[in-house]
């Protein structure tokens, strides 16, 4: 089977373990990775909001190294759509608050390879507020930098944003959103999570929504989160009509993922799931 996943958090792990990306201790590790028939990783460097821009732009510079380096030595290749390689990864920035007010920090994350930034994580930055901050959304910085971030061709996720930020992102653009690691506020009501408006936009878009494996992101009561509740986060995406937006977003080694789906080699359990319960085998490598 196929399987590209918009989001995990095992570089910055590898980061601060002094490891690599292939770590068979992590949830996911480039080996089993390699195991599918072909595989794209989003590999995110996550800024904890706790760190300032400098320690932040320390880490981020860290992980850039990184990354290079573990691709050369694990044979991964820039992700592209014409590209024969089978194994192939996009670099994600996780909270953009090491642009720290500067548009031309965005010329260090294209130079850097960036593709694809989180705006925020929980908290608020330069950019604007959070999951953790609602009533406020994007700054008059964060109104730059997203027509700068959009005019320098990387991604904007909007995982993490608050439904402020949410809504000045879609004011303040015209190109397709992702939410690389965000399930249904209808199934789990967390804030985390998209509405059903918010998911309209991003089809509307032509985006992405990656499913994530996180317990808290897939049910109420956490402790009885399973496999099946991603099946009702999918089951309520495609009844938006979001057949060609759902995807998966697993956040590896950056949640609590459920049992049945806690490493990448454990993702052909949700594979066969989905062909159990009716799914047509298309329709099953869209989502994949």
């Amino acid at each position: 089977m196929q399987f590209f996943d918009l989001h995990c958090d095992t570089l910055y792990k590898a980061v601060l373990d002094k490891s690599d990306i292939n770590n068979y201790a992590y949830e996911l590790c480039v080996d089993n990775g390699k195991k599918f028939t072909s595989w794209s990783q989003c590999f995110a460097i996550w800024i904890p909001d706790d760190l300032s821009a400098e320690s932040g732009m320390k880490l981020f510079l860290e992980a850039s190294e990184k990354l290079k380096e573990n691709i050369q030595k694990f044979g991964l290749t820039p992700f592209s759509r014409n590209s024969k390689s089978p194994y192939q990864y996009i670099f994600a920035l996780e909270n953009a608050s090491i642009i720290n007010g500067a548009l031309k920090n965005i010329d260090l994350l294209v130079n850097n390879g960036i593709k694809m930034v989180t705006l925020t994580w929980n908290a608020e930055n330069c950019i604007g507020a959070g999951a953790d901050v609602q009533g406020r959304g994007l700054t008059d910085f964060g109104k730059l930098c997203v027509k700068e971030l959009e005019a320098k061709g990387i991604i904007i996720d909007v995982s993490h944003s608050s439904d402020k930020t949410f809504s000045d992102v879609i004011m303040n653009t015209k190109r397709p959103l992702v939410a690389t690691h965000s399930n249904s506020r209808s199934i789990c009501k967390h804030r985390r999570n998209l509405n059903d408006e918010q998911f309209k936009e991003i089809l509307k878009r032509k985006g992405l929504v990656g499913l994530n494996f996180h317990k808290d992101f897939l049910n109420d009561k956490r402790e009885c989160a399973s496999l099946k509740d991603v099946l009702k986060h999918t089951e309520h995406f495609l009844s938006l009509g979001g057949e060609d937006v759902v995807c998966i977003g697993s956040d590896f080694d950056g949640a609590d993922p459920v049992s049945e789906l806690s490493s990448v080699v454990k993702v052909r359990n949700l594979y066969e799931e989905y062909l159990k319960i009716g799914y047509n085998e298309q329709l099953v490598q869209k989502i994949m």
